[in-house]
């Protein structure tokens, strides 16, 4: 699971070191912990071994937006691969499409809002979700 994790961060770090990005954490328990001791939500991010949509999602998505200083400010996020399900509760979390985006309320243990789903992931869907939590965005002028 480690090594899953390491391997997309080095496929992507040419592009984050030059990019606002969402700050990933590779563990569930300690992004949980965190998430707890700062009263902030958890956004965990599920994907698959070798999944060309979650790279994409990261890069066209998860990078250079708006929000990503909001989701910075107000979230823990973490990123964790199904095939590593040993290390996050795969009962809470459980998915059979991929990649899968959870808002989690870590003080009360539940669902914020609906899962995302593979290409439901979008930069217009994000900001909708991130609209009611009142997190500070600015929506795209028409």
């Amino acid at each position: 699971m480690q090594q899953i994790i390491k391997y997309l961060l080095l496929l992507l770090l040419p592009i984050l070191t030059l990019a606002n990005h969402v700050h990933w954490l590779g563990s569930y328990k300690k992004a949980l912990t965190k998430a707890q001791n700062e009263n902030k939500a958890l956004l965990v991010y599920v994907i698959k071994k070798d999944s060309t949509l979650s790279q994409k999602i990261i890069k066209d998505v998860l990078m250079n937006k708006d929000y990503v200083d909001s989701i910075n400010q107000k979230m823990i996020a973490v990123i964790v691969s199904y095939e590593g399900r040993n290390t996050y509760p795969v009962e809470m979390y459980y998915t059979t499409v991929f990649p899968t985006l959870f808002f989690v309320n870590t003080q009360t243990e539940t669902f914020m809002r609906e899962p995302m789903y593979g290409e439901q992931i979008s930069t217009l869907a994000l900001l909708q979700y991130f609209q009611p939590l009142q997190l500070k965005i600015k929506l795209p002028q028409h």
